[in-house]
């Protein structure tokens, strides 16, 4: 670019006329360049989106981020033709308008790989019931998109920095001292190198995703945003848990929905002695088959304890999601109790007091007993 404005004739004007029209030659040039080759590509993603790459959302991504590292591009090129008298400030120009190409061309390489990301996650159907597959996909696109933003701010910043001659002075006496410097930045960027390093190793290993299912300090929660450094769970009441990415690297969690997204649920029924197991069995069938939650899969319902003052019973039912089987369970729940005081309140739990006769013997049969129901 800069031969071509070297092309320019300026015949015989002063040199700041005539670095003024080099100057709009540039910045003219750059603007009807950018507008005739993104108004093309919108024609085609207007008519036909599918012949361009993602379908249009990289132009729209990266039209106004083009525009500016092209005006800034001219206008670094139409320098050299700036008069000699303004050699003092030519200098610091130089520098302010490098930098700002920078910036812009940073931010035009973040808004593309936004684009990547937006495209691809737009393919993906997390709507249905088993989006094991698109959740993976997701997380993974999700963080890697992170570490190249990460990426492209580190090298965009280290290369403005090397603009300034102090800031290559000092990098040249790091270097000389590598071996130190880099004892004691590893020391004080231990922890953050620390997360960085478990948010790649979660992109890779995957033992969460978005959208899973954990519990996590004694909190039920589905994983909302996973970045390179912390993690956002929703627990259950809409309150938002954020935890340091190593959290799920150092400590235990259960994860409802590692392999699938199809859930357990059980409901734990206590009653007394006199309960008839098998009419309770044919009625939590009728409620879980009933149930909208239910996923037609499996129920059970299994006698698990004889204790000393009753009986445990315990339901077991599956549903397609997390949220599903907390409602399955909650109406299983409200159904056997309902069906138990009007059908079979005798199976209720209560406590039994048994008096001896004058003699001091147990009567048999029953005879004597007084039975105290639990409040609850």
């Amino acid at each position: 670019m800069t031969r071509f404005l070297s092309l320019i004739p300026t015949l015989a004007l002063d040199p700041w006329p005539a670095f003024a029209v080099t100057l709009a030659v540039a910045v003219g040039g750059a603007l009807v360049l950018h507008a005739a080759v993104y108004g093309a590509l919108h024609r085609v993603r207007r008519v036909a989106p599918e012949r361009l790459p993602l379908r249009g959302l990289l132009v729209q991504a990266t039209e106004r981020s083009a525009r500016w590292a092209l005006v800034l591009m001219a206008a670094r090129a139409a320098l050299p033709r700036l008069p000699d008298d303004a050699e003092v400030v030519a200098g610091p120009v130089a520098t302010a308008l490098s930098i700002a190409l920078v910036v812009a061309v940073a931010r035009l390489v973040v808004r593309a790989v936004g684009a990547v990301r937006q495209s691809l996650g737009d393919r993906l159907d997390t709507g249905k019931a088993d989006n094991l597959s698109e959740r993976r996909i997701l997380t993974q696109i999700g963080l890697f998109e992170r570490l190249l933003n990460v990426v492209v701010v580190v090298v965009a910043v280290a290369v403005i920095l090397l603009h300034f001659e102090s800031v290559r002075r000092v990098g040249t006496g790091l270097l000389a001292s590598a071996g130190i410097a880099g004892i004691v930045l590893g020391f004080a960027a231990q922890r953050v190198l620390g997360n960085l390093f478990a948010g790649i190793q979660i992109a890779i290993t995957q033992p969460i995703r978005v959208d899973d299912v954990v519990v996590v300090e004694g909190e039920w929660a589905r994983v909302e945003e996973i970045t390179l450094t912390y993690v956002v769970v929703r627990i259950w009441d809409l309150r938002r848990l954020v935890l340091p990415i190593s959290y799920f690297i150092e400590t235990p969690f259960q994860n409802w929905t590692r392999s699938s997204s199809q859930v357990l649920g059980t409901v734990y029924v206590r009653t007394d002695y006199d309960v008839p197991v098998e009419a309770v069995r044919a009625e939590v069938g009728r409620l879980v088959e009933a149930s909208e939650f239910f996923d037609g899969d499996l129920w059970r319902l299994h006698v698990t304890d004889l204790g000393e003052r009753g009986v445990e019973m315990r339901a077991l039912m599956s549903a397609a999601t997390a949220d599903d089987v907390w409602e399955l369970r909650c109406e299983v729940r409200e159904g056997i109790l309902r069906w138990l005081r009007e059908t079979h309140s005798e199976a209720l739990p209560r406590t039994r007091v048994v008096f001896p006769d004058a003699d001091g013997h147990l009567p048999a049969g029953g005879d004597g007993e007084l039975a105290i129901r639990h409040a609850g």
